[in-house]
């Protein structure tokens, strides 16, 4: 994801959470300085969601390590190799959805749907 001003609806449904979580988790970003919640212009009933400059800078750091990280782990590797492991542990993320979803509707007794972020894997 961009690190762009999102409502706060879409990060619910971007990250598979839940609307209780995801408020608890937006003030404790904007307590830290991260995030800025403000109304949307169109629709004053949404919140919009928007980066601060504080997270913008962290999200760099952030970028620089993970492609440290890519390049310790598998910077050697083929890239044909490289998207075989991806391609292999994207088919474990649906076999991991699709036993939970199993698991869900047994606990449940009905039908449910994929946990939310992982069902466009299945």
């Amino acid at each position: 994801m961009g690190l762009r001003a999102a409502r706060q609806v879409d990060l619910v449904r971007l990250l598979g959470s839940d609307a209780a979580a995801m408020t608890r988790t937006i003030k404790r970003l904007e307590h830290a300085g991260f995030v800025r919640r403000r109304p949307r212009p169109t629709d004053r009933r949404a919140t919009i969601i928007e980066p601060t400059e504080a997270s913008l800078a962290l999200r760099h750091q952030v970028d620089e390590i993970w492609a440290e990280l890519e390049e310790c782990t598998a910077g050697e590797m083929p890239e044909n190799r490289q998207a075989e492991v991806v391609r292999v542990l994207e088919q474990i993320e649906a076999s991991l959805t699709r036993a939970a979803t199993r698991h869900a509707q047994q606990e449940t007794g009905g039908p449910a749907a994929p946990p939310e972020g992982l069902a466009d894997h299945v």
